[in-house]
């Protein structure tokens, strides 16, 4: 047996641990996947025989000669994630007696305050789209609903119809690792769905179309990298001139829920984060505005 073939047996028997066990999304595990190809790449090149033969200071390499190559902090930390898992996994399946990649530290990632959009802004990408288009209604109802209940993107495309209740103005929504929760939908959203699915969704039905909820053009179920491309074309429509990503809408969200009073605890469940810790990094904006606004108006700040 290769090099690559005993590196490879464990590697497909973690991903498969990840998907049943875990249940994280094709788009993680297809992340994962990629990020354990390119470390196997260079254990090769190094002669490397087998997963029983790496060391912490073959990752502790690895990682510094991507830190050369200027991989951002984000795609570092990524990579040391997915190989801690991996080396786990190998011990839990009794490959190896210790996890070698438990001395090796991950670069230090500063966190960012998430950006919000104001109210206005908000109003002026959500009614851009042209309603008088099949497309222009799902635009519509699709920024409605990320809006109104904070969905991340994936949720959003994945939608099904039975996961939406309009008459009690609720949404069944999976999450990561296929967590289920319910969130509310806005009176604003349940029209905009409303509208597509009366009018809009019909006229994009195919013969193979199922039970997805918003559809591309050829009746299949919208996918992310497409709604990506509709709300950058949205916001430039609607005069913003900030750059606007789908996340963007999640964080307004949880945002001006949070400056309208609503409790953390509130915004954590409808937001699907699983530690309060998470959700708290917007009472930090929410500080950041007030400081702001003492800066600005306060009469001893003006001596």
């Amino acid at each position: 047996m290769s090099n690559t073939q005993v590196f490879e047996e464990q590697l497909q028997s973690f991903l498969a641990t990840q998907q049943l066990e875990k249940g994280l999304a094709d788009y993680t595990l297809e992340g994962y996947e990629g990020d354990l190809r390119q470390f196997i790449a260079f254990l090769t090149a190094r002669k490397v025989p087998d997963w029983c033969a790496v060391q912490g200071d073959h990752l502790a390499e690895w990682i510094g000669s991507l830190s050369d190559e200027d991989y951002a902090v984000s795609s570092l930390s990524r990579k040391l994630t997915a190989v801690r898992g991996l080396a786990k996994h190998l011990v839990a399946e009794r490959w190896r007696e210790d996890v070698f990649s438990e001395l090796v530290r991950g670069p230090r990632i500063s966190r960012k305050l998430p950006g919000a959009l104001s109210p206005e802004e908000v109003d002026k990408l959500l009614t851009a789209p042209d309603e008088t288009t099949p497309q222009g209604l799902r635009d519509r109802a699709m920024l409605e609903m990320m809006y109104s209940s904070g969905l991340r993107v994936s949720e959003l495309c994945g939608l099904t119809l039975q996961a939406v209740d309009l008459e009690s103005g609720l949404l069944r929504v999976y999450g990561k690792g296929s967590k289920e929760r319910v969130v509310p939908l806005g009176s604003q959203a349940v029209a905009a769905l409303e509208r597509y699915l009366d009018v809009g969704r019909p006229k994009l039905v195919k013969p193979r179309t199922g039970s997805e909820l918003f559809l591309s053009q050829w009746g299949r179920a919208l996918s992310r990298k497409t709604f990506w491309v509709m709300i950058k074309k949205t916001a430039k429509l609607a005069g913003i001139d900030a750059p606007v990503k789908p996340h963007l809408l999640r964080h307004s969200f949880a945002t001006h829920l949070l400056e309208g009073g609503a409790d953390l605890r509130a915004i954590q469940e409808m937001l699907g984060h699983s530690d309060i810790a998470t959700t708290q990094i917007y009472t930090f904006v929410k500080g950041s505005s007030l400081a702001a606004a003492h800066d600005k108006h306060h009469p001893r700040n003006q001596l």
